[in-house]
């Protein structure tokens, strides 16, 4: 593996009190996060924060994508008390702004559409006031499940491209580029005041003018925010990075993105899906 550059270096270890309580409250609730399963470089700063997000169906995915440090495996059977518990940590946490995303369950009949919609409805009633962020997988490109997740009306509906419409055969795994627009497309279709959001990785060996023609593919469905992040090889098995961008190309990167009509962007090395989520609310 490639050595990183000075400025990518990090501590992910979660420290301090507020860590510890949500560390504590994510055990108690037998509960899983993005941040600890994918290994996400910000790990130690959030939970240092006092905030998480929710993974839920398990930790295991039925997809085994390039880049992604999640497991691939035996997918755990759905269980039903998540929705609550997920709810009870939330309040437990305080949080006024709730991420919940999910392994991709193609193994299930719903692909996981109806678990979106318990958990949103324990979140919102446990925490009326509290806004609702999901960061769904594509369904399976299935218009009825994704309007299932769609009709409990999410603050913010995310879903990631992840990478360039050349690369996303090579490191998405069962994913197709044009599904993935269609289902951003579909939401803003179904309700034309959804924020919607998506996110992409560089660094795994695309072209800026790829990543021009993503940002013109995003803004020509309507896409509102969007956040860019430097990929991180996870361990020797994963993809191997390509190129490490620098802090000032992520700047440019934003601003082009914006160029193209997208009006909320995040970029920058550490950036991830749900990075900073809770600004401009």
């Amino acid at each position: 593996m490639e050595r990183k550059p000075d400025f990518l270096r990090i501590n992910k270890i979660p420290v301090g009190e507020k860590a510890s309580k949500i560390l504590k409250i994510i055990k108690e609730e037998r509960l899983h996060t993005v941040c600890t399963e994918a290994s996400c470089p910000n790990k130690g700063k959030c939970f240092s924060e006092g905030t998480a997000t929710f993974l839920i169906l398990g930790p295991n995915c039925s997809r085994n994508c390039k880049f992604c440090n999640i497991k691939n495996g035996d997918v755990f059977p759905e269980d039903y008390g998540e929705a609550e518990r997920v709810a009870d940590a939330a309040y437990k946490m305080g949080l006024s702004y709730v991420v919940i995303t999910s392994v991709t369950r193609d193994d299930l009949l719903d692909k996981g559409a109806s678990a979106f919609k318990r958990t949103i409805r324990a979140v919102r009633k446990k925490l009326p006031e509290a806004r609702i962020e999901v960061l769904t997988p594509d369904f399976g490109g299935d218009e009825t499940l994704l309007k299932t997740v769609l009709d409990e009306k999410p603050d913010v509906f995310n879903h990631n491209i992840e990478t360039v419409r050349r690369l996303t055969p090579i490191i998405r795994s069962g994913a197709v580029y044009e599904r993935s627009l269609f289902v951003l497309k579909k939401a803003k279709e179904f309700y034309k005041n959804q924020i919607t959001k998506s996110g992409i990785i560089v660094g795994l060996g695309e072209t800026r003018e790829e990543i021009i023609e993503a940002f013109k593919d995003l803004s020509r469905i309507k896409v509102d925010r969007l956040t860019i992040g430097q990929y991180l090889q996870p361990s020797r098995q994963h993809y191997p990075v390509k190129k490490y961008y620098e802090p000032q190309e992520f700047e440019e990167l934003k601003e082009e993105a914006k160029k193209y009509g997208i009006k909320w962007v995040m970029a920058g090395p550490f950036v991830r899906s749900s990075y900073m989520a809770q600004i401009e609310f």
